[in-house]
């Protein structure tokens, strides 16, 4: 048995349509990693239930008309309260042996944690469509650094740090409430679920729009798909396979 009790007919099941495709599109969402030790936001412990005023810096609107907003946001990232020493774990990895076995066509990714970067996959086949919190950009001009660049003029004294270019306002490069996706990265998803034979769903309740639309986009397009999580979620009839398991535990499994 494997995971939640998933029969391991079923995983072995999965692991062959792995083996079969040549081009797999993977969608991943917080459910990878939480076993890197990032909460989710909603849930019991979550970040946003522990802490209201980080949900508050996550809306556009508030964290650009609130300078205390920003300036309590800052702190906590300085502090390293935002897992900044976080590491990828197994699934992050297994994801990797795909690109190893060159059948990895495009990883689409809601987190915005650069695990799977840091574990090992080309950035170049990654589509980062909610952004990432490990750089910063600014809110008026075309300036993007590191984050930790920012961080240390936070910790040298500066609570709400202005762009050095501009003076705009800076946050991190992630996708905040009120702002639009990045239209080239929605196009590269939704190019990615055309093109591949096989999607590989893992750790995401296939509940946010519109990247979640993409899994059928690539079922309708004549490529199985597989979904991996936790609990069930509204897409699984669309699945060839699902498997309510345990990520860090069954994805090597299926990757090979």
């Amino acid at each position: 048995m494997s995971g939640y009790g998933q029969p391991d007919a079923l995983v072995e099941a999965a692991a062959a349509l792995v083996a079969e495709a040549q081009r797999i599109c993977v969608l991943t969402g917080a459910g990878i990693s939480t076993d890197s030790g990032i909460p989710d936001f909603r849930g019991p412990n979550g970040l946003w239930t522990k802490d209201p005023a980080a949900e508050k810096a996550s809306n556009i609107g508030t964290y650009l008309a609130d300078p205390e907003v920003r300036r309590r946001n800052w702190e906590r990232r300085a502090a390293g309260a935002l897992w900044a020493d976080v590491e990828p774990n197994d699934g992050h990895r297994a994801l990797v042996r795909l690109q190893d076995r060159d059948k990895l066509h495009t990883l689409v990714t809601q987190n915005v944690d650069e695990l799977h970067q840091r574990a090992g996959v080309d950035p170049a086949r990654v589509v980062e469509i909610h952004g990432t919190t490990r750089k910063v950009q600014c809110l008026s001009c075309d300036y993007r650094a590191d984050m930790e660049v920012v961080l240390e003029r936070v910790r040298a004294g500066e609570a709400d740090p202005p762009c050095l270019h501009c003076g705009g306002i800076l946050k991190s490069a992630t996708i905040s409430f009120g702002q639009s996706l990045v239209p080239h990265d929605l196009q590269r998803a939704e190019q990615a679920a055309l093109a591949c034979d096989l999607y590989l769903a893992v750790g995401t309740s296939l509940q946010v729009f519109p990247v979640n639309e993409t899994l059928p986009v690539a079922v309708r397009s004549g490529a199985r798909a597989i979904i991996l999580n936790g609990q069930p979620t509204p897409m699984d009839h669309l699945a060839d396979i699902v498997l309510n398991a345990d990520i860090s535990a069954t994805l090597p499994l299926i990757c090979g």
